[in-house]
């Protein structure tokens, strides 16, 4: 076999491995959710479909697929059909540059390394926007359209706090490729036992980017564009079957996004200890750890939060991450240009745990504001 067919039958072997295992991370993320919030809520969860009822959410996906798919009578044939898979295709794309390993021989633990990478992957999340709007509006309902205007201007919105956020990393790392970012964060630990992970010295940006991509991602406490009580269902209400279960992956391959984003640019990505045996396969363990972490840290704020106010929700992205994430990109430029005698990481980690008080003092209630956002039936305030 050439050397250009070996190569393309790799490419092609990865791409349907990671195909494959995204859709197993979907699987078991849906299984996960139900079982872990169950426990939080002192119930069972589903246990029935397999050992600990682990595949009831391939049963559920098999009831999908044979369920009638109806179709409104005043919706758009074309847009409305469109719409599930325009959701669907960017949130796999988005994975392509994402190392999840370091190498299998001779080949690299990554679909591609573009020297953009991570610009891509907001790239492709800005093309899910119109998906939404697209499938709020070939609906032909006025809910489907309020909650995907809802859900347009929300992601709009947390999509530049989720950018500035990376800014701080490009910078500090000097590159926008995903492997460059990863392969910056090695060397040796500080103190001998402190990682060189980007956590560290960019924690303000790393509470940016977890907290804007929950918001991205429509997840509690920002899943407004689905509240059930004011939209039935969100954009996606006049859908079923088929294209209701596109809409339903395409959101927990989001979330498997960001949580990988999140492991690769501040947590080293798939770096850690390991030993000689089997060299290959620590990496990615350490990876899928990684990820698992912030996959149930977004199940545990849905279960432990309840859903914001929309304006509030628009107010904390424009008024408190926005200008958070400007001013720590501020203080990276300075401590990276100005000679400093102090060393670079103990600077940015000092002023990054002030700065991080400072935007967690933010989430706190005050008195004043329960006070000012109390309205009687008719509207006047007491």
């Amino acid at each position: 076999m050439s050397g250009t067919l070996w190569d393309l039958f790799i490419l092609v072997v990865k791409v349907v491995g990671v195909f494959a295992a995204l859709m197993l991370a979907v699987l078991f993320t849906i299984w996960l959710e139900r079982r872990v919030v169950a426990f939080m809520q002192t119930r069972v969860g589903p246990n029935r479909v397999g050992p600990f009822g682990v595949l009831q959410s391939l049963a559920d996906g098999i009831k999908l697929f044979f369920k009638e798919d109806v179709r409104p009578s005043n919706a758009d044939r074309i847009l409305y059909a469109i719409a599930p898979v325009i959701m669907m295709i960017p949130a796999f794309l988005a994975f392509s540059v994402v190392p999840f390993g370091l190498a299998f021989g001779s080949q690299r633990a990554q679909l591609t390394d573009l020297n953009v990478g991570l610009l891509f992957v907001l790239a492709m999340s800005s093309l899910q926007v119109y998906g939404i709007v697209l499938a709020g509006w070939a609906s032909g309902s006025n809910y489907p359209l309020l909650g995907a205007v809802r859900s347009s201007a929300q992601m709009i919105s947390y999509e530049i706090a989720q950018g500035l956020s990376l800014v701080g990393v490009f910078m500090t790392a000097g590159t926008l490729s995903a492997a460059g970012i990863v392969a910056a964060q090695r060397g040796d630990p500080l103190l001998g036992f402190i990682p060189r992970w980007y956590v560290i010295f960019q924690f303000p940006l790393f509470l940016v980017f977890l907290l804007a991509g929950i918001a991205e991602t429509n997840r509690a406490p920002f899943d407004l564009p689905e509240a059930e009580s004011e939209l039935v269902g969100g954009y996606h209400t006049e859908y079923s079957g088929v294209k209701f279960a596109l809409f339903f992956l395409a959101e927990y391959l989001n979330i498997i996004t960001v949580s990988a984003v999140a492991t690769t640019a501040f947590l080293g990505g798939p770096d850690g200890p390991a030993p000689d045996f089997l060299p290959w396969l620590w990496p990615i363990l350490w990876f899928v750890a990684k990820v698992f972490f912030f996959i149930f840290l977004f199940i545990w704020l849905r279960a432990t939060l309840p859903r914001m106010r929309f304006d509030r929700l628009m107010g904390f992205g424009w008024k408190v991450l926005i200008p958070v994430a400007l001013t720590w990109v501020a203080v990276t430029a300075v401590v990276l240009v100005v000679d400093i005698n102090l060393p670079r990481p103990v600077l940015l980690g000092a002023i990054g745990v002030l700065l991080a008080l400072l935007l967690l003092s933010f989430l706190l209630p005050s008195s004043d504001r329960g006070k000012a956002d109390r309205t009687a039936p008719g509207g006047s305030t007491p």
